[in-house]
């Protein structure tokens, strides 16, 4: 069943418009959408090794972008509808101490969040319904990106041949281990 699908994916990566695809996904999964970038991005250097740092470039920019967006909808959106409800519930006091401790660890929630499987979206939209500085939170997005699409373009440039036959003999694996990770981190989120 993975099959075609995964043969599928390579093939399309390698169509004219795989990096703007490549783009929209990265900037809408910073704000809004469950599957992460690595799902084009990695057969996407599979397919062509020696685009590897372009490709990479176009997610982090993309990602820190859609990042943006994500930080707006938890600026803008908090003080229209979340603020009067918390109110409404007695609960605004405590919204400010969390804010409070959000903004202390801020750099290290983006940056983690960046770099690990957990949804950034939920980091991008926090920071902005918390007020973090904005240069702290583009600064620590532009560096955590960077580490994760940076790390991950030259390890299949350095190692893409093997990669790509471990991948593709044990895919089953590879496909289970990916959810893993993407649930892991949405189960992680209920506890933050």
């Amino acid at each position: 069943m993975l099959r075609p699908l995964y043969d599928r994916t390579m093939a399309l990566a390698d169509h004219p418009y795989a990096l703007w695809c490549l783009a929209a996904v990265a900037f809408i999964e910073s704000s809004v959408f469950p599957i992460p970038p690595d799902v084009l991005m990695i057969p996407m250097i599979l397919a062509r090794p020696s685009r590897a740092w372009l490709i990479a470039l176009v997610a982090l920019v993309a990602s820190v972008a859609g990042g943006l967006l994500g930080y707006a909808v938890g600026a803008f959106f908090y003080d229209s509808i979340g603020q009067p409800v918390l109110e409404a519930m007695g609960k605004a006091g405590k919204m400010a101490e969390f804010n409070t401790r959000f903004n202390d660890f801020g750099f290290w929630a983006v940056l983690i969040a960046g770099v690990t499987p957990f949804p950034y979206k939920v980091i991008t939209i926090m920071s902005g319904w918390t007020g973090m500085p904005i240069l702290t939170f583009v600064a620590t997005s532009i560096l955590a990106r960077a580490l994760r699409f940076f790390l991950v373009a030259g390890l299949l440039w350095q190692f893409g041949a093997p990669v790509r036959n471990f991948i593709e003999k044990r895919l089953g694996l590879v496909f289970t281990v990916f959810c893993l990770l993407l649930f892991g981190g949405f189960f992680a989120l209920r506890y933050i």
